[in-house]
């Protein structure tokens, strides 16, 4: 299981999840949740619309629904706050990271350049899912190889 983890769970988190779906399928079983949900913000559901991906159903979650109730594999931080918020949440994780997006929520500015702010950050969440997608490819490759090779010798 990978949980994306931000502040509101109502953009950045959102879109890694929804990310992580759509280019793997269903080789994970993916979530997101958030500190302090705040809804799912319109701008995420058109950006994300906008490359073909609907997320207007999906509802945000709070953190609470997963503490003690499961124990995923990776945990993805996408918000310093988050971060400093619950290092000590997952000690049975086997993984966390820290990918420190921006969050588009906070820009005070117009309406074109907010929207073109959930662009640039729909971007960078989908660059990083796509590459943490190879990387998670990459390893398991080598542990087939080896996993193949000892058998091999054996």
């Amino acid at each position: 299981m990978v949980l994306f983890l931000c502040t509101g769970n109502s953009a950045r988190s959102q879109m890694a999840e929804a990310f992580l779906r759509h280019h793997a399928g269903d080789l994970y079983e993916v979530h997101s949740a958030g500190l302090d949900p705040q809804g799912i913000h319109p701008l995420t559901i058109q950006v994300m619309s906008e490359v073909g991906i609907d997320v207007a159903g999906h509802e945000s979650k709070s953190l609470n629904l997963y503490l003690s109730k499961t124990s995923p594999k990776w945990v993805i931080f996408v918000c310093e706050k988050a971060e400093r918020s619950c290092p000590h949440v997952w000690p049975f994780s086997l993984q966390t990271e820290s990918w420190r997006i921006d969050d588009p929520v906070d820009s005070t500015s117009d309406d074109l350049q907010r929207l073109m702010k959930f662009r640039t950050i729909r971007d960078e969440v989908e660059a990083r899912v796509v590459q943490w997608i190879a990387d998670r490819s990459a390893v398991m490759e080598v542990e087939v190889k080896t996993v193949l090779e000892t058998q091999e010798e054996g």
